[in-house]
């Protein structure tokens, strides 16, 4: 099952920002061709390219894809904005400062910028930009460019992109190709990395055309790809740039190898993996285990055309699950919260609807050392103790796991333990319905978009309604769906938070209290609680890996405590289906798919395609 908080409140710019905000940078990182939190980089100065990377790979041929988020449609070629909903594959148009690395936690390396200089008590950083940097018209990309984009974006951009950029005091031009950021407040280590990560706009085309405004005129980038043919909803293709200033760069050596890369959109799953097996487009990744399992029996897949490849995954697999808004007065208490989780049965629907391919996430970090285990350790209770009154008790012992079912679908020990909680927190059964002292009924909404949500819910929903609940599914079209979730106009809707092996001030998007009411914010839950808030605050802090991860684990058990959310499912692996006719490298980058990035059409395996 495909779920993400991209298909609902990201903008495109989003992931990419958010993977680039990645932490301290020490006092000696004076003029380095990189940034890493807690100053470690892999590659030198004189490095030739990465190392998941071929740098032989051939250019040409054409990608056509679904992109790796639940997108449905589109209508904005605007996606730094919160109106509209963006297409996706528009990072491929623009340049940003520095790059990512993605076989390294967290490090940058110079694509605009050759080098950074951070300031010894990290109030400002400066950026040595490369005096060839250039626009896809031919004209130069200059520090007035870096500083309107991060005014624009500050003033005017997505609530999260702004949010990201509050303690940016400013940007400054010095001279053409050197640009200043200063910063302000004390958690100030991952702005360096923010702003090396910022799109980067041009001031000349934005004076004659409203940034603030969705749009389908393809915008101006400096980076390898330009808008080509495009059908609003439909599809939107990528041409490669023959003239792309940066294309034999280090950081791009080996990368961007398509002619064009086409995403392609479906409102329904069912028909889009008949697209693919009609060969209307090439690559898909599955995220609905019956579709993997058995979807796929069909003889381009016997005579090895169609191709099912598995990518190990070693990014944390974030968290995702069925969102309660807090907002609405009846998750207020903590128990009715904890019951919604203790009803749904993940060991019958693994058994009978993903054929055991997944794992019960436990952890908002699931899949990374930063989850919490054990008992809290000496450090994180010193992190903790100052909350004690305001915190559950279990935070101070084994941090909260979902109750393990019989698996039969409606297990009675879980189902009672369920019952007793609503009964606690004042929900009782009257006349066969759950209501309150007030006599009003517990009603509860699952907001979808996917009609798979739907199956998999089926028999949650049976259980709660076995609870006295008075439960509806209410599928709307994306668009409404998107609106929907901005507002929090919703009880219940599944999401998937994707979380960096380095978090930091993204953080405060997700559960912090200043976001909880902010229309378009990541916050779904309406989280709003000093304690995390705190804890945010120590992970932005943390002045190395092992704090880090302290203060994470910490976070952890608070967040597990406070049962914002019913925890799904995750697999450490991408299933790709794709067709016969594309390579790719022989090392991974540990930290992605790789796909558009790396891959290149094999017009060998092509040919043979086609003949067969």
């Amino acid at each position: 099952m495909r779920t993400s908080m991209t298909p609902c409140l990201f903008r495109f710019w989003m992931p990419a920002l958010l993977a680039v905000v990645l932490g301290a940078v020490s006092a000696q990182a004076a003029d380095r061709h990189g940034l890493s939190a807690f100053n470690e980089l892999k590659y030198p100065a004189d490095f030739k390219h990465f190392d998941w990377v071929n740098p032989d790979a051939p250019k040409g041929g054409r990608l056509a894809l679904i992109g790796p988020v639940a997108r449905t449609t589109f209508d904005s070629f605007n996606g730094f904005i919160l109106k509209g909903d963006a297409a996706q594959g528009l990072e491929l148009l623009f340049d940003a400062l520095m790059t990512r690395a993605y076989d390294e936690p967290d490090a940058v390396y110079g694509l605009v910028a050759q080098s950074a200089d951070l300031a010894p008590d990290r109030s400002s950083v400066t950026f040595r930009m490369r005096p060839e940097a250039r626009f896809a018209d031919g004209t130069p990309l200059t520090s007035a460019d870096v500083v309107f984009s991060f005014d624009i974006l500050k003033a005017k951009g997505h609530p999260n992109i702004r949010a990201q950029l509050r303690d940016v005091a400013g940007a400054a031009a010095l001279d053409a190709h050197t640009v200043r950021f200063d910063f302000t407040g004390s958690l100030a280590r991952d702005l360096p990395l923010v702003v090396a990560g910022l799109p980067i706009l041009s001031k000349t085309y934005y004076a004659t055309r409203e940034f603030d405004q969705t749009t389908l005129d393809p915008p101006l980038g400096s980076g390898p790809f330009r808008i080509g043919d495009h059908n609003q909803g439909v599809f939107v293709s990528y041409r490669r740039r023959e003239d792309y200033w940066g294309k034999d760069l280090p950081v791009n050596r080996g990368r961007f190898n398509f002619d064009e890369v086409r995403y392609q959109y479906f409102r329904d799953r069912a028909a889009e993996l008949l697209a693919l097996q009609a060969g209307e487009f090439d690559l898909r990744e599955e995220f609905t285990a019956l579709a993997w399992v058995t979807g796929y029996d069909v003889p381009a897949v016997k005579s090895g055309k169609l191709l099912r490849t598995t990518l190990p995954d070693a990014s944390p697999s974030g968290a995702q699950g069925f969102f309660l808004n807090t907002r609405r007065a009846r998750f207020a208490d903590v128990r009715v919260r904890k019951a919604l989780d203790t009803a749904f049965d993940f060991e019958f629907a693994n058994k009978t609807i993903f054929y055991e391919l997944y794992t019960r996430t436990e952890s908002f970090f699931e899949n990374s050392p930063m989850k919490a285990s054990g008992k809290p350790s000496a450090e994180e209770l010193a992190l903790l103790e100052p909350f004690r009154d305001s915190l559950a008790p279990e935070v101070f012992g084994e941090p909260y796991r979902p109750p393990v079912s019989d698996g039969s679908g409606k297990d009675r020990k879980l189902l009672q333990a369920a019952d007793k909680l609503l009964n606690e927190a004042g929900w009782t059964v009257k006349n066969g319905a759950r209501v309150n002292a007030k006599g009003e009924v517990f009603n509860l909404e699952f907001l979808i978009v996917d009609p798979t949500s739907e199956r998999i819910s089926s028999n949650y929903v049976e259980n709660l309604k076995r609870l006295g609940l008075a439960i509806s599914i209410r599928r709307v079209d994306p668009a409404q769906y998107q609106r929907r979730v901005k507002s929090f106009d919703f009880d219940v809707v599944t999401a998937r938070y994707s979380l960096r092996l380095t978090p930091g001030v993204e953080l405060a998007s997700f559960w912090g209290s200043e976001t909880a009411n902010v229309d378009g914010s990541l916050n779904l839950a309406g989280i709003a609680n000093p304690a995390i808030d705190a804890l945010i605050g120590k992970v932005v802090g943390a002045k190395s890996r092992a704090e880090l991860e302290v203060a994470t684990r910490a976070l952890d058990r608070v967040l597990r405590a406070g049962h914002y959310w019913v925890p799904q499912w995750y697999k450490a692996a991408h299933h790709i289906a794709h067709w016969d006719r594309f390579s790719w490298p022989v090392t991974k980058p540990r930290y992605e798919r790789g796909i558009v990035d790396t891959w290149w059409y094999d017009a060998a395996k092509a040919q043979k395609l086609k003949a067969n």
